[in-house]
């Protein structure tokens, strides 16, 4: 995709188009185990979360004249992948909400006002479980953990810029170039 396609795109195709490694709009199963290897995720867990992701998303955004079998995620589509249970951080398009973005904090951001510790991810992920809605708890759970691990710092903050940056795809770019680095050094 152009650059000029991705100023056009929604938070959460941004999000979404980190994953796609050609960047032709589409994301096989191959693309996201990349993603998730080059952002610091272990090969097993790679393999793993990517055939789950693409075995929910893949049926959902594909087109109807996609080729089958539907197990290809399409960023211009990936709004139909929403789950229930989230922050509301992104409005049903995938555009990011900043308000509800800064009610994350103001709600449970308790030790610090612009980070959040793991109990804190924990009771938010809590509060936004939709009682009517108990097959959309499991997805932010390994979301938020994934994201805690990956981009929490050394004292256990995971800080609202890195969060902001998991919601479009700009954090992904910054774990990647820091692993990346880290394999230069040695």
């Amino acid at each position: 995709m152009a650059d000029s396609d991705i100023a056009n795109m929604t938070a959460l195709q941004k999000h979404a188009a980190f994953f796609d490694r050609n960047k032709d709009g589409i994301i096989t199963p191959s693309e996201t185990f990349e993603g998730y290897v080059a952002i610091g995720c272990d090969v097993a867990f790679s393999r793993e979360r990517a055939s789950s992701v693409h075995a929910a998303l893949g049926p959902i955004t594909s087109p109807d004249d996609a080729p089958l079998p539907h197990i290809n995620i399409y960023i211009d589509l990936i709004h139909r992948g929403m789950h229930g249970s989230d922050t509301g951080a992104y409005d049903a398009k995938g555009r990011f909400v900043p308000q509800k973005f800064e009610d994350i904090f103001i709600k449970h951001a308790k030790v610090r006002p612009d980070a959040l510790t793991s109990l804190e991810v924990e009771e938010m992920i809590l509060a936004n479980r939709d009682p009517l809605d108990p097959q959309s708890w499991a997805g932010p759970v390994g979301e938020w953990e994934l994201t805690y691990e990956l981009s929490s710092d050394k004292h256990g903050f995971l800080h609202k810029n890195s969060i902001r940056g998991i919601y479009d795809g700009s954090e992904f770019v910054k774990l990647e170039e820091k692993r990346r680095s880290s394999r230069s050094e040695i």
